[in-house]
């Protein structure tokens, strides 16, 4: 009986792990990440003409951000960005632009974007997509970043990230809005064969130019996006 009770005990031990085992919660592979563009991917890389004095070359990422990539793609080629201001520029921290009304409250006539938040950090020359305070508002409006912000990781959908021309990016007029806003000239896609970069003429003579708003006049609430 002794014998029956120890072999008895041992198939107990050696059955412990494998129950064990079953009831351990199955592992989880990573989501395998998609592979990025070359920088050299004249495709995915999007060439803002700046009146800050030069262009700016930014990488796209649709490896991460599909939707809006594909979105500043769609707008570009549509000469959508053209002539439109950096509304929203503080020190340290961001240029915001991007809205045809100028004032932060604007975007194109398309559809709302899904948020497409990623790995991607808020470092220096980062570009992501502002949004509303729902994180599927995203649409026309982006900003680059002067400084880094981690703080906004996972918050917003960084998309891209500039290459060359930073300098000029760095010159953009600071302010809420700014006095005298920079624009961007022109939008390209460098695989659309643009020209060379054109400085804008000359500004007109300060009396002939009209006020930013009227006196006394609010302007509508921004976009709380990105916060500080």
């Amino acid at each position: 009986m002794r014998f029956f009770g120890f072999i008895a005990m041992l198939g107990a031990l050696f059955a412990a792990p494998a129950i064990a085992k079953e009831k351990q919660a199955p592992t989880l592979a990573p989501a395998a990440r998609v592979t990025p563009p070359p920088t050299t991917d004249l495709a995915n890389l999007w060439l803002l003409d700046l009146s800050t004095g030069g262009r700016v070359s930014i990488w796209l990422r649709p490896d991460v951000a599909p939707l809006m990539v594909e979105r500043v793609k769609t707008l570009t080629r549509q000469k959508f960005y053209d002539g439109l201001l950096f509304h929203r520029v503080i020190d340290g921290f961001m240029a915001q632009g991007g809205d045809p009304k100028g004032d932060g409250t604007g975007g194109s006539q398309l559809p709302d974007l899904k948020a497409e938040f990623n790995y991607l950090p808020h470092v220096r020359g980062a570009v992501a997509a502002a949004r509303a305070e729902g994180n599927d508002t995203a649409n026309s409006q982006f900003y680059m970043i002067f400084q880094p912000r981690l703080s906004l990781d996972n918050k917003y959908t960084v998309f891209g990230r500039v290459l060359q021309g930073m300098q000029y990016v760095d010159a953009i007029e600071r302010g809420e809005p700014p006095a005298n806003p920079t624009r961007i000239l022109h939008a390209y896609i460098a695989s659309d064969n643009p020209p060379a970069y054109t400085a804008a003429p000359p500004a007109p003579p300060v009396g002939l130019q009209a006020p930013a708003t009227l006196p006394g006049a609010t302007l509508p609430a921004k976009k709380p996006a990105p916060a500080q």
